[in-house]
């Protein structure tokens, strides 16, 4: 257990500071002025003419097609041993950094956590101002999976962001002041946030939200681009069924769910992240969440296809109308979300030309759909998956494997939540036809248990808390059981063409080029290069922390730069600390950018090694312990790490100070909200915060136990 004593979160940044960090990013302009800043003026004409300039990224995919691929070739397979760093841009908050960079008229407009916006110089990263929207930092218990942002969308000379807590802002590009805002969630009783990149088309800003966890309904919503009037809203579930439904496709799938469960639960179905556009066709892409709660028993009792939960629905963008959709997983009983990245693309299969879309999404199966029709074409694993034996081609529907069905019985499923593909997105490259997959293999056990909805802030999954082995040995096991990939995909042969393997899952998206490359981060901190043809390592680089998110490529002044968003966080390490140890990273937000011939250079990493303080006394008896453990991963887990095991992005408590023991009761009760800590004092009695308490205390003397005599006494930074 030494490795775990190594990457625990600095005890000097505060303790039990859950959902924030480092204070409150300055807003305005730095001193160049808004008159020397372009303007950003991209539409739609420009977007669908992308490839007439290839130096640029103007979208979240760089093109509607979301093909994540760039024509410029300077930097390829022989002259990328020469690429070296041009420039960092520190962050403000050392939390998940997920966004994808936009590029467009000689500015990067990128996100870090809590949804602050920055404009920065491309080529020599000079930040030109910086805007924060002030979400208040104990807004992340409302949320799944990190205080994360995937970027912002470009329109007209606004850049638009969707906040953590719900916002749509449109901001001057020039000055980056605020033009609008709008509050996008439907009820605010209930837990919904914005981690997703808003798409505009057609003058209109779309975008989702998240929660489905937490218990909330899902749905789209389009705004327009220049005064923030709600323009249409697609619900992708039921409501309460003794309201007339909302839509045609409300009436759809209001029969496919039963009981009277669901909808105090939400349902879920929340469109957190994939979106995708057809201008030929006029059809929206949206991928569908998975259900509130996970169990479908205690969601659904009754059965029923649940729709549109983890579907693929396409969707008339100038008015929200349903065009047809295409379910993954019917009755998803597992969070098997449809929300992971689509890739549209023409592709000729059994000698006919085809426009397709393609999706990875969670279960583990990799899908080939007509766009204009839904029509499945091809459907094959890419990942191992004991849920479903295969797809039957002529229902569309995956046979399921009764083995997998947890409903009433715990199982051991894969893949697990975290998915064989989350949300970090693939690439595809039209001169190798072939799709680039940061693939995942990930076990969870299900073990049932029924729910109520308990209101906001709280996880509903109609299971047990996620809970890991406490035993040293039993850990590494399951530690061992999750691998991460890059996989290399022929999505008309439907197989593997080639792999690299990682030390863990969580590893980042991928870009591929017309230089014959493909990029990706790891989660073990290293931005690497590969042939996009065979798969072979030809560059790496250090990058300080976990890389999760996808890079892009752009030119300025005939010199193509690479560039990514670092900083590690998300579902893995919060939810589940203990399981992330290989990675060996902590958090430092970052946006690196490459060249060829660059000298910069990056500092050492933030690994500074930390001794375990002496723990108190455990007071409880075993009875009491065990109340805890229970109460701890039910109500701290889930950003603290299972059985009080950080995953390195939030304190470790098991390393807290006799400070704050001292102070734990308050904190729990809210002293600690401005710096991210809320009260839980709605869901935890006095009796139960000491029980939770007696908990972490028992954990930290477990790891006493379990560490060398050396180690114990702390050793330098390194």
């Amino acid at each position: 257990m030494k490795t775990r004593y190594r990457w625990v979160p600095l005890i000097a940044l505060g303790l039990l500071a859950a959902c924030g960090q480092q204070g409150n990013a300055p807003s305005g302009s730095a001193d160049k002025s808004g008159s020397d800043i372009p303007g950003a003026t991209v539409d739609g004409a420009r977007i669908i003419a992308a490839d007439t300039e290839p130096g640029a990224w103007m979208s979240h995919g760089r093109t509607y097609d979301e093909q994540r691929y760039s024509p410029l070739d300077k930097i390829n397979q022989e002259s990328v041993a020469d690429l070296g760093l041009a420039w960092s841009y520190r962050l403000d908050v050392d939390r998940a950094t997920e966004a994808t960079p936009i590029v467009v008229d000689g500015v990067m407009y990128v996100t870090g956590a809590f949804s602050i916006v920055s404009a920065l110089d491309p080529v020599s990263g000079k930040e030109l101002w910086k805007y924060d929207p002030k979400v208040p930092r104990d807004k992340g218990r409302d949320g799944c999976c990190d205080v994360a942002n995937r970027g912002v969308a470009i329109w007209k000379g606004k850049v638009y962001v969707g906040a953590y807590d719900g916002r749509l802002i449109a901001l001057d590009a020039k000055t980056g002041a605020k033009v609008w805002e709008v509050d996008t969630v439907l009820n605010a009783n209930r837990s919904y946030t914005i981690t997703g990149a808003p798409r505009i088309i057609q003058d209109k800003v779309i975008i989702g939200n998240g929660g489905a966890e937490l218990g909330v309904r899902g749905y789209i919503t389009a705004y327009d681009s220049e005064t923030g009037k709600e323009l249409w809203r697609f619900f992708t579930v039921p409501g309460n069924p003794e309201d007339p439904p909302e839509s045609k496709a409300m009436e759809m799938a209001l029969p496919t769910w039963k009981g009277d469960h669901y909808w105090k639960f939400g349902g879920g179905g929340t469109v957190w992240d994939a979106m995708a556009y057809d201008p030929d066709l006029n059809l929206l892409y949206i991928g569908v969440g998975n259900g509130s709660t996970w169990n479908r028993e205690v969601r659904s009792p009754g059965g029923g296809d649940n729709l549109f939960l983890s579907s693929i629905v396409a969707l008339k963008p100038d008015t929200g109308e349903y065009v047809w959709h295409y379910q993954t997983t019917p009755a998803d009983h597992w969070d098997y979300t449809a929300t992971q990245h689509m890739i549209l693309a023409d592709l000729d299969i059994d000698g006919t030309p085809r426009k397709v879309l393609m999706q990875a999404p969670k279960n583990g199966f990799f899908y080939v759909l007509d766009r204009a029709t839904g029509e499945l074409l091809s459907a094959e694993k890419f990942a191992p998956a004991n849920w479903a034996t295969h797809v039957d081609m002529e229902t569309g529907r995956p046979v399921e494997n009764p083995e997998a069905d947890w409903s009433k019985e715990p199982r051991l499923v894969s893949p697990g939540p975290l998915g064989a593909h989350n949300w970090q997105p693939m690439s595809y490259s039209p001169k190798t036809g072939l799709v680039y997959i940061p693939m995942q293999e990930a076990v969870a056990y299900f073990v049932p248990e029924d729910q109520e909805y308990s209101g906001k802030g709280t996880w509903h999954m109609g299971s047990k808390p996620i809970a890991l082995p406490e035993d040293p040995k039993e850990l590494a096991g399951a530690v061992a059981a999750h691998k991460g990939h890059l996989i290399a995909w022929d999505p008309v042969a439907q197989k593997e063409v080639w792999r690299q393997s990682y030390v863990t899952l969580w590893n980042g998206g991928t870009l591929s080029t017309a230089g014959d490359l493909v990029f990706q981060g790891t989660a073990d901190g290293r931005f690497v290069a590969y042939s996009a043809a065979k798969g072979d390592k030809l560059w790496e680089t250090p990058a300080n922390t976990g890389v999760m998110a996808g890079p892009v490529s752009y030119e300025i002044d005939g010199e193509q730069y690479v560039t990514v968003a670092a900083g590690w966080g998300g579902a893995f390490p919060l939810a589940l600390g203990g399981l992330s140890e290989p990675a060996k990273v902590r958090p430092e937000a970052r946006i690196l950018t490459y060249k060829l011939g660059g000298k910069a250079t990056l500092p050492p990493p933030n690994n500074e090694v930390l001794p375990l303080p002496e723990p108190p006394e455990v007071t409880a008896d075993e009875a009491t312990i065990a109340k805890g453990r229970d109460l701890y991963n039910a109500g701290c887990g889930m950003c603290h790490g299972p059985n009080a095991i950080s995953g390195s992005v939030l304190p470790d408590l098991r390393y807290m100070t006799p400070e704050t023991h001292k102070l734990f009761a308050g904190i729990l009760a809210g002293a600690y909200a401005g710096k991210g800590m809320p009260s839980v004092m709605d869901k935890f009695s006095p009796e139960d915060v000491e029980a939770v308490h007696q908990y972490i205390i028992q954990r930290a003397h477990d790891l006493k136990k379990q560490m060398p005599e050396a180690d114990k006494a702390g050793s330098p930074a390194g």
